[in-house]
Formats: structure tokens, C-alpha cells, sequence
């Protein structure tokens, strides 16, 4: 397998006899060997070489085996270390495999029997290699979904990829995008992606819904006695989030007070229930989102421009539905599918209705869409969703279409023999405007508005 012998070998053995005798008989297969008489020459080995896996005696002057492969499972845990000892008990065993090394073999050493490890070792990398190949490939597929996502658009796949790139980062993020886009969706996709918090809560707060004073207390909690209302103490969601994700949902209605609250958040982690002065550590990963543009708000004096910076650590754009309707047709399957189950119906749609709902443009996006479905699927009659079945508005937009299709091509019949006629008189008259407007019956400001409107160009600057 010529995999196997491309393997770099480091071989750590105070002993020259052991070291050579081992090189040589590696050398003879073909692998690339190096050997060092010590730990520190074995790590200084491995800084300057790209190293595969490291052979190392267990008990060495200075550094022992043992502690080389700690050193050396911390800072290059790719390599494989197979530890060597004439002294072996199934402890040292034991605690050796805990450390990270991939096997253990005891003097006097067994050409044939390392030859094995090695094989083995080259087989675990070349699976390596193929699994972190096939998820690169898949990375780079199109994917039609993702975490509950619907789209096979450039679009969505920039999207997917983004959201997998920095979901294990602490890195704050702030979602843009229309009304309806999905900028909820996007954020708990965030949250299942982030290993490290995946299994703490998400905790969602829509600021558009509440009051200033209630949505300091729905964020930040109060104590008993904090305001007229307030019977007991009440944890605020940056406590129930801690450890785990908050989105903060239409973060442009926050108040300048709340502002600067939000800031201390996110730059000091800490706050004050209302009504308090005892300081509140949390962990929370926080996902703003906003239909607005924030950078007009800065400059229109309602939106504070640190705050923004520190939101705006990581951006996700979400394009309207308008600019990717070629997943209009995945996620129109997506949600018959979702409401025939929700209803126990099995309505089908046909290209026809699909073709109506990719030729609207959707100001409210995908949740317009979403609801469209649904109401066609409600109303189906004979398992089929046809044009009857379809919100009146949708209907409206397709008959106003039909209309301006329709007028625009009346338009285009009646003006053409106009246009030759205007033309045939014009040359009769050789390009003389005045004769040509007296001839055709008409005043020459007429003609000139004709002649604009029909695309009708003088040539070589004729008399008037």
C-alpha cells in the first residue's frame, strides 16, 4: 500500500542500538524515518518535521515516554504514538490508552509486530482522510435542507455553510433580513450546530411585542417590590439562557436605556435584576435579528453605533423570497407536506399552481408563502390545489399580470402600422416635419410626441 509507506516514523530511544536496528528494518519497507535519542529531541524533531507517528520508549533520561506523549497528544494530536517498555503491566497499559496513545508493545521488540501497528495506524488515517473528504464534499453539495431550512438556492447554501462555520465560536451574530425571511430559523440552526451549547436552553424574546418597562423586566428580571405588579422576584431571560443561546428578535425597538444595558451585556456579561444593585454574571451566546437597517438608524440618532459594532461581530443576510424564487418549488413541496400531515389530508399540487406562486413576489416572504399553503391545503377540494383554492390576493395578482401582459401586447399591435405610417409619411415628405404633420392631419407638437413615444429618429438633421 503505497499509503503506508509515505508514513513519517520518529523513532525516541535512548538506546542507539534499539534506534538503529528499528530504523533500519522500518528504512527496509520504505518508510521515512527519523530518530531521536531523547523527548527534547523528539519534540524538537517534530516542530521542524511533519511527523506521522512517533515509536517512544517508556523510560528515558529527562522527559520519560510517558510524559512525551502527553506533550505530544496536546500539541499535535494528529500524530500516532505507540509506546515501547520492557517493563510492561497492564496499569501502564491502562493509563497509557487513557493518554492518548494508540498502542503499547514491551521489549524485546518484534519486527513483524510493530509492522501490524503500523498498518493499523495507516488504515485509522486514510479513513480520516476519506471522512474529512466526504464532509468536505458535502459541505460544497447543495443541499435542499438544512435544520429546518427549505432552499437549494446559492443563497441558502452560503447560508447553511456560514452557520456551520461559526456556530462553535462565542462570536456574537446579528441576522438581517425582511419580515418572514426566517431569521428565527437561522438562529436555532445556530444553536443545534454549537456542541457547546446545543443542550442548554435557547431562549427567544420578540422586543417588538413588549413595552420599554416590560421587556427590561422580560430581559434583565425584577425583585419583589420593583414596580407596581411586582409580588416576587422573577428571573429574566439572560438567567434562564445562561450557558446556553438568547435571540433577541426586532433588536432595532430596544429604548436608548435598553441600549446601553445590552451593551454592558455584551462587554462587562453582567446586569442588575430592576429594582437591585446585586451584579449577575451569565454565559449567554446572544443572536440579535432585525428587519431594519441599522446603520440608518445610527445616523438617524436612534441606534448607538458601539452597540451595533458589537453585535455585528458575525453578519447572516438573509435575501428575500423575491431573489431566490427558484426554491420557491422545494419549500411550496415542504409545507404541503407539513399541513397534509398536520390535517390528515394528502392534497397534491400541481406544476401549474406552482407556477403561479413563483411568478408572485411575496412581500411577506416565506411565513406568506407558508400560510398560502396552508389555506390551499385547508380548502382543497378533490385532493387537488387548484387555482380556486389559492388566497384571493394571490388570485388578484395573477389576473392583474394577465391584464398588463395582455394591454401591453394591444399596445405594441396598435402601434406598429401607426409607426409605419408615420415613417411611410415622413420619407414622402422627405423628413419635412410641418408637411408631414399637415399631410397626416395632426399638429406638428403631436408628431414630435409620436415620434418620441414610437422611437423614431431623425436622420442627418433633415429640415423642419
Amino acid at each position: 500500500m503505497p499509503y503506508i509507506n509515505s508514513l513519517r516514523i520518529l523513532i525516541v530511544d535512548d538506546e542507539p542500538l534499539i534506534r538503529s536496528s528499528l530504523q533500519e528494518a522500518l528504512r527496509i519497507d520504505g518508510y521515512d524515518v527519523k530518530s531521536a535519542s531523547c523527548a527534547d529531541e523528539a519534540l524538537a524533531n517534530i516542530s521542524q518535521n511533519s511527523i506521522d507517528i512517533v515509536i517512544t520508549d517508556l523510560k528515558m533520561p529527562g522527559l520519560s515516554g510517558m510524559q512525551l506523549l502527553k506533550v505530544v497528544k496536546d500539541k499535535y494530536p494528529q500524530i500516532a504514538v505507540v509506546l515501547i517498555t520492557g517493563h510492561g503491566n497492564i496499569e501502564t497499559a491502562v493509563e497509557a490508552m487513557k493518554s492518548g496513545a494508540f498502542d503499547y508493545i514491551t521489549k524485546p521488540l518484534v519486527d513483524s509486530e510493530i509492522k501490524v501497528i503500523i498498518q493499523k495506524i495507516a488504515e485509522q488515517k486514510k479513513l480520516i482522510q476519506e471522512n474529512a473528504f466526504l464532509k468536505e464534499k458535502l459541505a460544497q453539495a447543495t443541499r435542499e435542507n438544512f435544520c429546518d431550512m427549505f432552499g437549494a438556492s446559492n443563497a441558502m447554501q452560503k447560508i447553511y455553510r456560514m452557520i456551520e462555520t461559526i456556530a462553535n465560536t462565542k462570536a456574537t451574530i446579528l441576522i438581517t433580513g425582511e419580515s418572514g425571511t426566517g431569521k428565527r430559523l437561522v438562529a436555532m440552526a445556530i444553536h443545534k450546530n454549537d456542541s457547546l451549547r446545543n443542550n442548554m436552553p435557547f431562549i427567544e424574546v420578540s422586543c417588538g411585542a413588549l413595552p420599554e418597562n416590560l421587556l427590561e423586566s422580560e430581559l434583565f428580571g425584577h425583585v419583589k417590590g420593583a414596580f407596581t405588579g411586582a409580588i416576587r422576584d422573577r428571573k429574566g431571560r439572560f438567567e434562564l439562557a445562561d450557558k446556553g443561546t438568547i435571540f433577541l428578535d426586532e433588536i432595532d425597538t430596544f429604548s436608548p436605556s435598553l441600549q446601553v444595558k445590552l451593551l454592558r451585556v455584551l462587554q462587562e456579561g453582567d446586569f442588575e435584576h430592576v429594582g437591585s444593585t446585586k451584579t449577575i454574571r451569565t454565559d449567554t451566546r446572544i443572536i440579535a435579528a432585525t428587519n431594519q437597517n441599522l446603520e440608518k438608524l445610527i445616523n438617524d440618532g436612534k441606534f448607538r453605533e458601539d452597540l451595533f459594532y458589537r453585535l455585528n461581530v458575525i453578519s447572516i443576510s438573509i435575501p428575500p423570497l423575491r431573489e431566490r424564487k427558484e426554491d420557491i418549488p422545494i419549500l411550496t413541496e415542504h409545507f404541503v407536506k407539513k399541513y397534509n400531515k398536520k390535517n390528515n389530508t394528502e392534497v397534491k399540487i400541481s406544476a401549474e399552481i406552482i407556477k403561479i406562486f413563483s411568478d408572485y413576489d411575496w412581500p411577506g416572504n416565506v411565513r406568506e408563502l407558508e400560510n398560502a399553503v396552508e389555506h390551499a391545503v385547508v380548502v382543497a377540494k378533490h385532493g387537488q390545489i387548484t387555482q380556486p383554492a389559492l388566497p384571493q390576493h394571490i388570485l388578484r395578482n395573477k389576473k392583474k399580470a394577465i391584464e398588463q401582459a395582455q394591454n401591453k401586447n394591444l399596445k405594441n399591435v396598435l402601434s406598429e402600422p401607426e409607426r409605419e405610417i408615420i415613417l411611410n409619411s415622413l420619407n414622402a415628405n422627405r423628413w419635412n416635419r410641418k408637411k408631414t404633420a399637415q399631410s397626416l392631419g395632426i399638429n406638428r407638437c403631436t408628431l414630435y410626441n409620436k415620434m418620441k413615444r414610437l422611437n423614431i429618429i431623425i436622420p442627418n438633421k433633415p429640415s423642419s
